[in-house]
């Protein structure tokens, strides 16, 4: 494994690293959802993302000691290939589908509504409490 190929060898810090991101990004996700003052809550949908990312980098680090260093569409089949079957489908077809929204969250012009960033944090509430579990 190479740091150009789709896999990055990381020390053994880095899952508690990660681990720690992953619940700030949850925690300022929520906080822009509570406060229900914004006419776009696309900013949440991009925390939301990068909590669901280091989620899934804390798990790999911490179980195989590589993260994902590509594309973030690679990321999923990495937590699939180092959790088997112990990775929920639920789990992956959440982490995909977040994922997917990157982009347009990113730089596309359509606003998330305050009800589908609610949505969304139920979902990753729920990612996060699995994430958790696995570490």
């Amino acid at each position: 494994m190479t740091s150009r190929g789709p896999r990055r060898p990381v020390g053994d810090g880095h899952s508690d690293g990660r681990l720690h991101q992953a619940r700030e990004f949850r925690e300022s996700a929520r906080t822009l959802v509570t406060l229900a003052s914004s006419s776009t809550y696309n900013p949440a949908i991009t925390l939301m993302v990068d909590c669901a990312i280091a989620y899934a980098d804390a798990i790999t680090a911490k179980r195989k000691g590589v993260v994902n260093s590509q594309d973030h569409a690679s990321a999923p089949r990495l937590l699939r290939e180092v959790l088997g079957n112990y990775l929920p489908d639920r789990q992956e077809k959440f982490y995909r589908r977040l994922l997917g929204r990157k982009d347009e969250v990113n730089y596309g012009a359509r606003s998330t509504s305050l009800d589908e960033a609610k949505r969304l944090l139920t979902e990753l509430d729920d990612f996060a409490e699995w994430a958790e579990g696995a570490l």
